[in-house]
């Protein structure tokens, strides 16, 4: 049989691996599940961490803890084998030890043999850790031991008071029955106790504890423990001193001798208790003195069967041995020596100077420090608590001003009289439970943050239920809770250290206040287990009762050192508190200040603003609360990190503000947005509660720098905050309100309150100011009170031409130094750079160069050549910095999370993990000059980023060169798993990862220009070239789980290079993924568009034949129906509008169309040919056979093109177009945006009319001969068809006559239209044509009399659901009542009216679907004039004479703001209507004191009370609405 030590580790059996488990130390529950999963040594060998987490529930620790023992036992098997065949060689013939103890600094190595010879022994090196012995004469019952762990070796004599030390196992023994197990222990007792007695010397004999005698599977001093049925066995069996020594002695012997001291030995494998039981021999000189004992040891005749006394033997203390004395005489001689050497050691030892007492309160602060003079204020704390006592309650400030994340609270009660009650009192609290902690599918874990608020408010977790709780959470005992909420601990704790707080961002505190139980001892096991180790974790103890009991369960997990190194136990709740405040950055209960309107000062209270989480409030004494002390060591530190590229901190300006450090610029531009804050503070009655102010700056120009100094400094007049943008509008709007009216009367009376918006969408800051004026007219605010200023801060390439478009709400900052500015910079410069090197100033000294493009190139050139030099390019420092300033060249405020750097370095270095303070030190001194550190102001989270873009983009292009692509680094970094599968922090990383592939520029961000692809992936097709570009979006697309977007992306990469056949693939692929996508389908049918559009473009040199453009057209007719599947996704999608494929089918149809007309077939003949085989059912003999396959299809494209024509139409009919110009566009939007959709409309319109018209229709002679399809095909050849594009012709009148056009369109419909049967769409266009050309000529001999076109609207169906939204609008205008109108004749109109303004309603509900107004605003066509007829409507178009002085953004703005109202020429133009409010609802007087509601276009211009007032009448597809509504006075 071959021997085990001969056995290489891939043939071990699966019980060789078990047995090899079970000596590290593994739990047996692990060991059960792997056996199972039949783990053998050749899978032993590929086993991974991750594998041992999913398939085995195991935790990080064991399963870390195999890895790394399964990764030594591989390499030092060799070194072993040779090990123990020497170990063999030395042994044979001797019969002491079978296995000898190597002892390292604080580990133990060992050869593990198994007792037993069987083929599943296994050689093993171990390690085993050391244990402390139990003090000498110490209880029992205060003391425990590890299992497994190792004692010092046995002992012989020292300096007589030191104890010597013998080992049992007594595992044999102790299975004995009561008079056998008697015999033995006495046995050992005696014969150690007689030896140590007559060489005067204090010794302790262990029971269970290997002596290494036959007991070769274990380490010499191995604790093991035994099952101890019966103590007073134990005790009963030293009654054999008085049988075993002289009547005389046995009194003296038992004065020596103590009780038998039971040790628990603590294993998380044993069902049943072990101990190690202990007996401590003291021979005090005045016992013992001139005697020596002789001792006759009890011993169990198995023959006999009984104990028999053997010869009396005198026994001494040899070494580690108890042996015979030999000489007797020699012996008794120096018995007197030995006394007095006895006597000495006694005095020696009773004079010793008492041990100076532990320095608890250094320790305390040690600990919570970490050895820094101040806590770490940006770090967080997770408390462990039970029940508080009443007395400690009064003493909890030092709790008040720590980071605390969440609490794990095992008193039910703490909610009502426990600490959550009292904390409760100075700060807000989230109260969950354990199973709030769940994440449900779908959410990520940002999201999981916001929900529970976790980094807002303290969460407060109850652990054992909540006895004031009224739903089903009540309190339960030990056993109900580990059966039932054992695991929700686990994973609460699990989610809190894997995906939540980084490693090296918390500390854990247990607060023992009360005597503990299980389930507050098996939370330090999941949190030692889920942090890697315990150095993270602190216990804090007043009860030293407490405290062991708590201890006994921690040594489970760790050695005894370990938990009392990191264990304060002694101090009171009020030592603790007053020890810890010394070390507390800010001063105890410090309270914020508010400016009140009547100026004076109001307290914030502190769980009042820790409940506003969307805003980060600016008080009148920020940041003051911070003790001297820390500003003093940390103020170069605060400038410093400005001045190399850091965020401007309201510390900063508080210390420039004392002078304690240097002053911060204000450039000119602060001075412009002051300004608008002032004149915004300006009481007028047309005051707007809102104002808006935008700064739009460079990068890197300071434009965040002068947000926060114009915050700062109107801190006294105004109340301000910084909004965060993570929260939504409405949640902004709540706390907004809530700050304008904290602590004041009146809300009428109240400070404005200035927030600021840095990097926020302009969609987001119109949500938000909508949700402001809906509150602010539910409040009821008087009008002309300012409420809130909106500052938005921007980055944008352009700030100049942004500002120019609205100088009176727009301030731009730029690069270009003004040359006060200059003068300014210059001696800050100097005096910057007496104190530190340029290169740590680097972003003050770009400044201060004006970012001019040649100086500041050639700056940052040298700067980054200077620092590459010497640099280690193959270093994963390197590598960090290179992906670091690849994030942030191409994505906007990115930046890789301290955690992710950490996690990449530590692989890297073969160490567990790098620690948070070693992360500096591990990065060259390069990488510490372009990187910088930035704080997450709501998690204190850290990352990383370079200190600005332009060294970002000028560290690419050096370190890159021409030797290595940027391509192949972001290869790189999307195969970096480390970085991507890493769990802090991810949906941050991912965000950034995704957007360097898949974001393109916007104008509207800030960018140079609009991009069809991201910055990357540009700058790799045009740089280097597409196919990199395609097989980086590949890989990403395999890399984010095959996302359907990064499949779109790639149809629109290969058909952008005219990869048709790959385009197609990958657009199908994704419109797999989302069928019901709109904008992927849209991408679809741009593939087939452009795949036709360069398929004609092949056949341009040659003759179209039928057979020939066969493919084409195929290509064609596949993008069509590509577009009517976005079509039909578009309009079943109730939170988008998307048109691309309306847009799209119009564009395919009229491409084809001119295709068409190039063949010969229909080129040689008239052009009608086309139209009558389009149209009708004749079929040119050349193409039948040909295009055979699609006639049905050709001849259907009329219909399709007309059907997205008239959509389109109905849309713009609806909503301005001039609004979403400058809204950003999301990845997924249309392949293009149309930007004039109206322009569009009427080109294209004419277009398709020309395409399915001939030209030589045109005559008057022929028109009348035509029939009514191709008349209304010639009519949107005119620039008819629509209600949109009529009305177009009224604000395009630069392109020919509209007077003429229109009457040409009129021409077209019958000269009798009362007799002609006009479908209800041509009623429509008929009427419009009238009202348009009313507009433009009263007088033209083609315009029917009004009263003809009201008889004339008695065709539209009586049912009012089946008219047209545009025939429901054109019977408004009709029937609008006028003032020489009858009483009855009001009436009826009024029905008429109020019927159709019912049913526009409805429509305008279907057509707005989910989206909000505000971000589709109506569109007002004609307003109320004060003539009768066509002369009582006014087009809007005749405003723009009015305002044709003022630019584009001035109109905007006074359309918006209602100034235009005011001008003098509109109350000319416009009838002022009379009516009433009423609960803030606008009504008109019909007959017969009917009331007709009219919407207001804006909700804030209506009075809170019930007022009399007047109004302008606009006419929209919605129904009338009502402007500048005006009390009467």
């Amino acid at each position: 049989m071959e021997k085990p030590e001969d056995i290489s580790l891939e043939k071990w059996t699966e019980t060789m691996v078990s047995n090899w488990l079970r000596s590290i130390g593994i739990k047996e529950t692990y060991i059960e599940k792997l056996h199972e999963e039949e783990v053998d040594g050749r899978i032993l060998c590929e086993l991974s961490e991750e594998f041992l987490k999913k398939e085995t529930g195991m935790k990080s620790g064991p399963a870390l803890l195999i890895i790394k023992k399964r990764d030594e036992l591989v390499n030092n098997s060799q070194k072993a084998q040779g090990q123990h065949e020497l170990l063999h060689k030395q042994s044979s013939g001797k019969n002491d030890h079978g296995a000898s103890a190597i002892k390292n600094t604080d580990t133990r190595a060992n050869i593990n043999e198994e007792k037993n010879k069987e083929e599943d022994s296994v050689l093993v090196v171990t390690t085993k850790r050391d244990s402390k012995l139990r003090p000498f004469y110490m209880n029992g019952v205060d003391f425990t031991y590890v299992k497994n762990s190792v004692l010092l070796p046995e002992s012989g004599v020292n300096d007589l008071i030191t104890p010597c030390h013998e080992y049992k196992s007594f595992a044999i023994a102790a299975t004995l029955d009561r008079q056998r197990l008697q015999a033995k222990f006495a046995k050992e007792v005696l014969k150690f106790a007689t030896g140590c007695i007559n060489v005067r010397t204090n010794g302790t004999i262990h029971f269970g504890v290997m002596d290494s005698r036959g007991d070769t599977g274990y380490v010499h001093g191995e604790i093991i423990g035994f099952p101890v049925k019966e103590k007073d066995m134990y005790y009963d069996s030293l009654d054999y001193i008085g049988r075993s020594f002289s009547s005389s002695d046995s009194e003296l012997v038992r004065l020596c001798i103590s009780e038998p001291q039971f040790v628990k030995v603590v294993c998380s494998n044993n069902s049943v208790e072990h101990y190690v039981v202990e007996v401590d021999i003291k021979p005090a000189v005045s016992i013992v003195k001139n005697k020596v004992f002789s001792v006759s040891l009890p011993n169990f005749n198995e023959k006999a069967n009984k104990v028999q006394l053997e010869k009396k033997t005198a026994y001494r203390r040899v070494g580690s041995k108890t042996e015979p004395v030999d000489d007797l005489n020699e012996f008794y001689q120096r018995i007197s020596f030995r006394d007095a050497q006895r006597e000495e050691a006694e005095k020696r030892h009773h004079f010793t100077a008492p041990e100076l007492s532990q320095n608890l309160g250094k320790k305390l602060k040690m600990l919570i420090t970490g050895g820094k003079k101040m806590m770490d204020k940006e770090k967080w704390l997770i408390l462990v608590t039970n029940r508080f006592q009443e007395k400690d309650l009064q003493h909890i400030d030092f709790l008040l001003n720590m980071n605390i994340f969440c609490v794990f609270d095992f008193d039910p009660d703490s909610n009502i009289s426990g600490l959550c009650h009292e904390y409760n009192k100075h700060h807000a609290v989230n109260r969950h439970f354990m199973q709030n902690y769940k994440i449900s599918s779908g959410m990520s874990i940002r999201e999981f943050e916001s929900h529970l608020r976790l980094f807002d408010q303290t969460s407060w977790i109850f652990c054992n239920g909540r006895s004031d709780f009224k739903g089903n959470e009540p309190p339960c005992d030990e056993k109900t809770w580990v059966k039932t909420k054992r695991t929700l601990l686990k994973d609460c704790v699990s989610l809190i250290c894997k995906d939540i707080l980084p490693k090296g961002t918390f500390q854990v505190i247990f607060l023992l206040t009360s005597p503990v139980d299980t389930p507050f001892k098996n939370t330090f096991y999941e949190f030692f287990t889920d942090m890697e180790g315990h150095e993270d974790i602190i216990c804090l103890a007043e009860s030293e009762e407490n405290f062991k009991d708590w201890q006994t369960s921690a040594l489970e997990s760790c050695d005894m050192e370990t938990v009392n190194s990191s264990s304060v136990v002694g101090m009171t709740i009020s030592q603790v508190n007053a020890t810890l405040q010394q070390v507390q950055p800010t001063t105890a209960r410090a309270t914020k200040l508010l400016p009140i309107h009547v100026k004076g000062e109001c307290f914030l209270d502190t769980r009042e603003e820790e409940k506003r989480c969307s805003l980060e409030i600016l008080s009148l004494n920020q940041c003051e609360e911070t003790i001297p002390d820390v500003i003093e060591s940390e103020k170069e530190k605060i400038e410093q990190q400005f001045y190399h590229g850091g965020k401007l901190t309201w510390m900063n300006l508080l210390l420039a503000d004392k002078k304690i450090i240097g002053e911060v610029i204000q450039r000119d531009a602060y001075n412009d947005v002051s300004s608008l804050v002032k004149e915004c503070l300006c009481w007028s009655f047309d005051r707007a509660p809102i104002s808006c102010i935008n700064i739009y700056h460079h990068p890197g120009s300071g434009g965040s720098t002068v947000a926060r100094q114009v915050l700062w400094n109107n801190r006294r007049d105004l109340r301000c905050a910084v909004v965060k943008p993570s929260y939504s509008a409405l949640a902004v709007s709540e706390d907004a309100v809530w700050l304008r009216e904290y602590e004041e009367k009146d809300p009428q009376k109240c400070l404005p309150v200035l927030l600021l918006f840095e990097d926020c969408d302009q969609e987001y800051l119109e949500d938000v100011k909508y949700e402001l004026e809906m509150a602010v007219n539910t409040k009821k605010i008087a009008r002309g009170t300012l409420c809130f200023i909106l500052l938005s801060c921007r980055r944008s390439h352009n700030p100049e031409k942004m500002c120019k478009e609205s100088p009176q709400q727009n301030v731009s900052i730029t690069h270009k130094l003004s040359e006060t500015e200059k003068e300014q910079f210059s001696k800050k410069r100097q005096r910057l750079e007496e104190r530190f090197k340029p290169e740590f100033i680097l972003t003050f000294v770009l400044m201060s160069e004006e970012f001019e493009s040649h100086k500041i190139a050639e700056y940052v050139k040298k700067f980054v050549k200077h620092l590459l030099q010497g640099i280690d390019h193959k270093s994963v420092v390197t590598k960090l910095v290179l992906y670091v300033a690849l994030l942030n060249t191409y994505v906007q405020n990115s930046f890789i999370s301290l955690s992710h750097c950490e996690a990449l370095l530590a692989l890297s270095i073969h160490v567990d993990r790098f620690r948070r303070h070693a992360f500096e030190t591990s990065l060259s001194e390069p990488a510490k000059l372009v990187l910088i550190h930035l704080r997450d102001e709501n998690t204190y989270i850290n990352s990383i980023r370079i200190i600005h873009p332009l060294v970002a983009k000028e560290i690419l292009q050096q370190f890159l060169g021409d030797k290595q692509q940027q391509s192949d680094l972001a290869l790189d970094l999307l195969n970096n798993d480390v970085l991507f599968e890493h769990r802090f922090g991810k949906d941050h990383y991912m965000k950034f990862l995704r957007d360097l592939f898949m974001t393109r520029r916007r104008i509207s961000k800030g960018d140079e220009l609009d991009s069809f692809f991201s910055p990357l992936i540009e700058h790799v097709r045009e740089n280097e070239c597409p196919d990199k570009a395609i097989e980086l979006l590949k890989v990403a697309y395999k890399r984010f789980n095959e996302d359907a977007l990064f499949a779109q992306h790639l149809a629109r990469l290969n058909y952008k290079h005219d990869r048709f056949e790959e385009a197609e693939k990958w657009a199908k692929t994704a419109v797999a993924k989302r069928p019901n996508n709109s904008y992927i389908l849209d991408t679809k049918g741009q593939v087939y568009r452009q795949w036709f559009a360069a398929k004609c473009k092949a056949m341009e040199q040659d003759e179209k034949t039928p057979e020939n453009t066969v493919d084409a057209l195929e290509t064609a007719l596949k993008a069509i129906e590509s577009f009517q599947e976005c079509k039909k996704a578009a309009v079943e999608d109730n939170e988008n509008m998307n048109n691309a494929g309306f847009v799209g089918v119009v564009e395919v149809g009229c491409a084809m169309m001119k295709l068409m007309r190039t063949l010969h077939v229909f080129s040689r003949r008239k052009s009608s040919e086309l139209i009558r085989y389009l149209l009708t059912d004749y079929i040119p003999v050349e193409i039948e056979k040909p295009w055979g396959n699609f006639h049905c299809k050709l001849k259907n494209l009329q219909k399709i093109m007309l059907e997205a024509l008239e959509w389109i139409s109905e849309d713009l009919s609806y909503f301005q177009t001039d609004l979403n110009t400058n809204e950003e566009k999301t990845c997924d939007t249309a392949e293009r945006a149309i930007k004039h959709s109206m322009h569009w409309l009427v080109n294209m319109s004419s277009a398709y009319g020309k395409c399915f018209s001939d030209p030589s229709l045109a005559t008057d002679q022929i028109q009348g001969k035509l029939n009514p399809l191709m008349k209304r095909i010639l009519i949107y050849s005119y620039g008819g068809g629509n209600i949109t594009t009529i009305f177009s012709l009224l604000t395009n009148q630069k392109d020919g006559n509209p007077v003429s056009v229109l009457e040409r369109i009129i021409s077209l419909y019958s000269s009798k239209p009362m007799r002609a049967q006009m479908p209800q769409s041509d009623l429509v266009n008929y009427i419009a044509s009238h009202f348009a050309l009313s507009c433009l000529s009263t007088q033209s001999s083609k315009l029917a009399a009004f009263q003809d076109l009201q008889k004339l609207s008695n065709r539209f169906p009586k049912e009012k659901e089946r008219c047209l939204p545009s025939a429901l609008f054109l019977l408004v205008l009709l029937f609008w009542p006028e003032e020489h109108d009858t009483e009855d004749e009001k009436e009826h109109k009024y029905e008429t009216v109020l019927s159709a303004v019912e049913h526009l309603q409805r429509n305008y509900d279907k057509k707005l679907k989910d989206i909000p107004p505000r971000k589709k605003r109506i569109y007002t066509h004609f307003f109320l004039s004060n003539g009768t007829g066509f002369e009582k409507f006014v087009h809007k178009s005749k405003f723009e004479t009015i305002t044709k002085l003022f630019s584009v953004s001035e109109k905007r703005l006074k359309w918006f703001s209602g100034e235009v109202w005011k001008m003098p020429e509109m109350s000319k133009l416009l009838r002022c209507v009379t009516g009433w409010t009423e609960d803030e609802k606008v009504f008109l007087e019909g007959p017969k004191g009917i009331k007709f509601h009219i919407p207001a276009l804006k909700s804030s211009s209506i009075p809170h009370n019930n007022e009399n007032v007047t109004f302008y009448l606009g006419f929209t597809l919605k129904g009338p609405v009502a402007y500048n509504i005006t009390v009467q006075t």
